[in-house]
């Protein structure tokens, strides 16, 4: 087997086994899941903004497009993230939030379905690139697939599913992430798909600017925004140290 392609199924297969994660919040009281959901959203956004900005646009400015094209794809990434959670109103949502109601939980589902064959499609044009670009990249990524993944199992058992039931769809749905690495690893003998690179990244920027640090930035507590603010650091310093690591 081509070893790219062995990379990108390996990360599609723990990418999907990573939505058994939610399975957690069976055995954690509402307490202790609420005290490390939220710095485990904070290290996923610095670790998503990290590898954009030190890994992945860096990367596609290498790449031989020019930076106006580098910076529209860029944009172009952020854009269709924005559009995808505006047209299925989709979001994050945790546990303690009573307003979650059952259809919600389907929007949830093709929502997270659609995010993760996006985000196949992109962390496939890294390991493409570089592998251990992909590797970086697939990182970030499954930082803030933890997170994810036990909010919305929360969400769809407060919906009304079955436990079981509610771990199999989810896992379903990460599937897709799988899916859209092989459709661009398909692609790529007859495209040229570096430009997955700085798209990925602006779907990253989405993810950590848009939709993660809301989160966590308003706590009521000074010492839980001080615990959060060190994870974001620590996500950050973590991509800057591998960069730092890999560089020759």
């Amino acid at each position: 087997m081509d070893p790219v392609l062995a990379w990108i199924v390996a990360s599609g297969v723990l990418m999907s086994a990573i939505a058994m994660v939610g399975s957690a919040t069976l055995v954690l009281s509402e307490r202790a899941l609420q005290r490390i959901l939220l710095p485990l959203v904070a290290f996923a956004a610095g670790s998503l903004l990290g590898g954009a900005f030190f890994h992945m646009l860096p990367v596609g400015l290498e790449a031989g497009m020019s930076d106006v094209a580098v910076y529209s794809l860029v944009l172009a990434g952020f854009a269709v993230f924005f559009g995808l959670e505006q047209f299925l109103h989709w979001h994050h949502c945790h546990r303690a939030e009573a307003s979650c109601k059952k259809p919600l939980t389907y929007l949830i589902l093709i929502g997270d379905g659609l995010h993760n064959f996006l985000g196949g499609l992109a962390v496939a044009g890294t390991f493409l690139i570089d592998i251990r670009l992909g590797i970086v990249t697939w990182l970030a990524a499954a930082a803030h697939e933890v997170p994810q993944e036990l909010g919305d199992f929360g969400v769809l058992v407060h919906g009304g599913w079955e436990k079981r039931r509610a771990l199999l769809y989810n896992m379903f749905s990460a599937l897709t992430f799988l899916a859209g690495g092989l459709i661009a690893y398909a692609a790529s003998f007859r495209l040229d798909l570096a430009f997955l690179v700085p798209f990925a990244a602006g779907n990253f920027i989405y993810i950590g600017a848009a939709d993660l640090i809301p989160e966590v930035k308003a706590h009521a507590e000074a010492k839980a925004n001080a615990v959060h603010f060190a994870a974001f650091a620590a996500g950050v310093a973590l991509m800057l140290a591998v960069k730092l690591a890999l560089e020759p």
